[in-house]
């Protein structure tokens, strides 16, 4: 976890965390609220979150529900109240500390944070490897057996789902599955492709299945997972 999203509306202690940090050979980027974080998100990836509760603009409960990538978070408050912390562990936070803190504990918590996400994602590509090898298509129901398991998709989640699966390990524009599956050419205020994509992921995860199964490739399309 190299990259650090630091988000805190404090300027002296944002300032004091970032050059700690800093020197202990994290790359830090910091916002100064919740708005400024999701704009910084939407260009770059960040390794963990570190994130403060009350601000302006938008809040860290906001960012929680507004951000599209599972990235992990650390909420960082002042406030040592145990409805901020339930409410953040609900919200998909993964650690609460409470300010002041030493910063030996924090870097302790995400070293700790680290493994935890490098074991997930161990597992995850493990299933993805099992998973790829146990994929069959049933054309007359629009169905996807991934192995023991079922999902029933529309027919053109169906479509999608299958054209990238057949070119897995390839990277497909947004253009090529516009023309190919929905047969038509990509607006550039068109959004059907993309709530497509998303349907079928949540379909795969209401069964358990990891959506990352169909990768996004950022400013070139998508891809199955290989």
């Amino acid at each position: 976890m190299n990259k650090v999203l630091l988000v805190d509306d404090d300027v002296v202690f944002r300032a004091l965390l970032e050059q700690a940090l800093e020197e202990e050979g994290y790359h830090v980027v910091c916002a100064e609220d919740g708005m400024m974080a999701l704009s910084i998100l939407e260009n770059e990836k960040p390794d963990i979150i570190l994130l403060d509760i009350m601000m302006p603009k938008l809040d860290g409960f906001g960012l929680l529900l507004a951000r599209k990538e599972p990235i992990p978070v650390i909420i960082i408050s002042a406030i040592d109240c145990e409805y901020d912390r339930i409410k953040g562990y609900e919200l998909g936070a993964d650690d609460f500390l409470i300010k002041p803190f030493n910063i030996k504990e924090l870097l302790v918590r995400i070293l700790a944070l680290q493994r935890r996400v490098d074991l997930v994602r161990s597992e995850r590509i493990g299933l993805v490897e099992h998973i790829q090898d146990d994929i069959k298509f049933d054309d007359m129901q629009y169905c996807v057996s991934i192995a023991t398991k079922k999902v029933l998709l529309t027919q053109t989640e169906f479509k999608l789902f299958k054209y990238l699966f057949e070119r897995k390990g390839e990277v497909i524009t947004k253009q090529e599955l516009q023309r190919s599956v929905l047969q038509k050419e990509l607006g550039r205020f068109d959004r059907n492709l993309d709530m497509h994509i998303s349907n079928t992921r949540r379909k795969l995860a209401d069964i358990a299945l990891p959506k990352t199964l169909i990768n996004t490739v950022r400013g070139q399309g998508y891809s199955f997972a290989s």
